[in-house]
């Protein structure tokens, strides 16, 4: 997501990292900064990088183990004449972090992505003298928020809707009893029975069942297999023949003509469930009256989550109209190869200006949605990510521990998860700060209201194709 990756590179990124270096170590000098790209001199004298080394030798006297030495009493040039090359690498590396990332917080850098080194001179004895050139994000100047119109949905689920689907909920949840042994079974009852098949008058694997289980006239099993057990009786024996389905695991048997012979050992009829206080419990509520709450609840939420996305939406494209920002180009191709990373590459290739604009978009919307929560101080703790991990927990019974092992060594989906809740905040904020219209609409409202702006979206997508000759000609192959 583009706000996780803004809020991975600005500067409160920098603050996290251990910067205990005297700023008179270095020397630091700005040689350009144009396009959105600053390229810094950094020098760290030689005595700097020798003190550096002796305190690393110092402290692997202690650690070190060599033959013919006691443990702890290995001297340090002994020790540098073994490891020194590693040991200057660390110390090098370390000086490299430490030093680029004081320069940058020191000259308030906002940096937009990993930073390029350019090592001059380095070397036991020498400076370190090394350049870096950054991607930086841009200065935006933030436009008044009050100008901005949306509309806030609030959803009124009608009775009869809850009604319909308790009813629903009622025929998935179908209970069945036995018939006597003289009732034929008809459509709609279970039948349970034994069966074993051949082909060609022959046995193949997988050719035998015990108690399946079946509702007739569904046609779940194989097309045409239970309208011919309609009819039989309890310990009946019954011939079926059908033809095996493309999907059947044995390639050689496909759509071949399979005699199954059926052992009927018990038929059922359905009876209604009855919808009470009973029924709510077997749910999981604690009443008929409860489970219709939960229900409306469902339905509400299904309704006020779409319609908060177009709210949303709604904002965000006003914040990209009104403000003109500058963008950083790696920002933009790693966005679009975000984007793009399942897409075909024909249709890659087809679909390119689309892309680009919506990658440049996102990441505008983000870089202003940023820039909003840094002047509001807005963050997001770790007790809120650890919040929104568990309602993931309870919303998945039974994957917690995968769930969990997810966040634990995937870091990128935990910036994701924390850029989600930044940009909710933000969004929120700007609710209350703009011109929003709260309206009270139910179901059949609602529905209308989704139902234009997705006849709008793709009246909008027709026209651009007409200005496009490139996909006129595509759509004309097609026809």
């Amino acid at each position: 997501m583009v706000y996780a990756l803004v809020l991975g590179t600005s500067a409160a990124r920098l603050k996290s990292s251990s910067l205990f270096l005297p700023t008179k170590i270095m020397k630091v000098k700005i040689n350009s900064k144009k396009n959105l790209k600053v390229n810094l001199s950094i020098l760290v004298d030689k005595k700097t990088i020798q003190k550096k080394m002796d305190d690393k030798l110092i402290e692997l006297k202690d650690k070190v183990q060599l033959k013919g030495f006691r443990p702890g009493k290995v001297p340090p040039q002994v020790i540098k004449n073994q490891f020194g090359k590693a040991i200057y690498g660390e110390v090098i590396d370390g000086l490299l972090k430490e030093t680029s990332t004081k320069a940058l917080e020191e000259n308030k850098i906002k940096v937009a992505g990993q930073p390029k080194i350019d090592l001059k001179t380095f070397g036991e004895g020498k400076d370190l003298d090394y350049t870096m050139e950054v991607d930086i994000l841009p200065d935006i100047k933030l436009k008044p928020l009050d100008k901005i119109k949306a509309t806030s949905y609030e959803i009124e689920v009608e009775k009869e809707l809850v009604e319909k689907r308790l009813k629903e909920i009622a025929k998935n949840q179908q209970n069945f009893s036995n018939k006597s042994s003289n009732q034929p079974s008809e459509k709609n009852d279970l039948i349970i029975f034994d069966y074993s098949a051949k082909v060609d008058g022959k046995d193949f694997e997988g050719n035998t069942g015990k108690n399946i289980q079946l509702v007739l006239g569904k046609d779940l099993f194989i097309k045409g297999f239970d309208q011919q057990l309609i009819g039989t009786k309890i310990n009946q024996s019954k011939s079926v023949s059908v033809k095996l389905p493309e999907n059947y695991p044995k390639k050689d048997l496909v759509n071949k003509q399979a005699s199954f012979n059926c052992k009927i050992l018990n038929i059922k009829k359905p009876i209604e469930t009855k919808i009470d206080d009973e029924f709510g419990k077997k749910l999981g509520a604690k009443d008929l009256n409860d489970l219709k709450e939960l229900i409306r609840k469902q339905i509400k939420n299904q309704y006020q989550n779409t319609l908060e996305t177009i709210t949303k939406r709604k904002i965000l494209e006003q914040l990209d109209k009104d403000h003109d920002v500058d963008l950083p180009q790696n920002l933009v191709e790693q966005e679009i190869k975000l984007l793009t990373q399942n897409i075909k590459k024909d249709d890659l290739e087809k679909n390119k200006k689309e892309n680009l604009k919506l990658a440049k978009s996102r990441i505008k919307t983000g870089l202003i949605l940023n820039e909003i929560g840094v002047k509001n101080k807005l963050k997001v703790d770790e007790s809120e990510i650890q919040g929104e991990i568990q309602k993931q927990l309870r919303s998945m019974p039974g994957q917690e521990k995968m769930v969990l092992e997810y966040y634990k060594n995937n870091q990128s989906a935990v910036a994701s998860l924390r850029g989600a809740l930044y940009e909710e905040k933000v969004v929120e904020l700007i609710k209350n700060k703009i011109k929003l219209e709260k309206k009270n609409v139910n179901t059949k409202e609602a529905e209308e209201i989704l139902k234009k702006i997705s006849e709008n979206t793709k009246s909008l997508k027709s026209s651009e194709t007409k200005k496009d000759p490139k996909k006129q000609k595509t759509h004309k192959k097609k026809k």
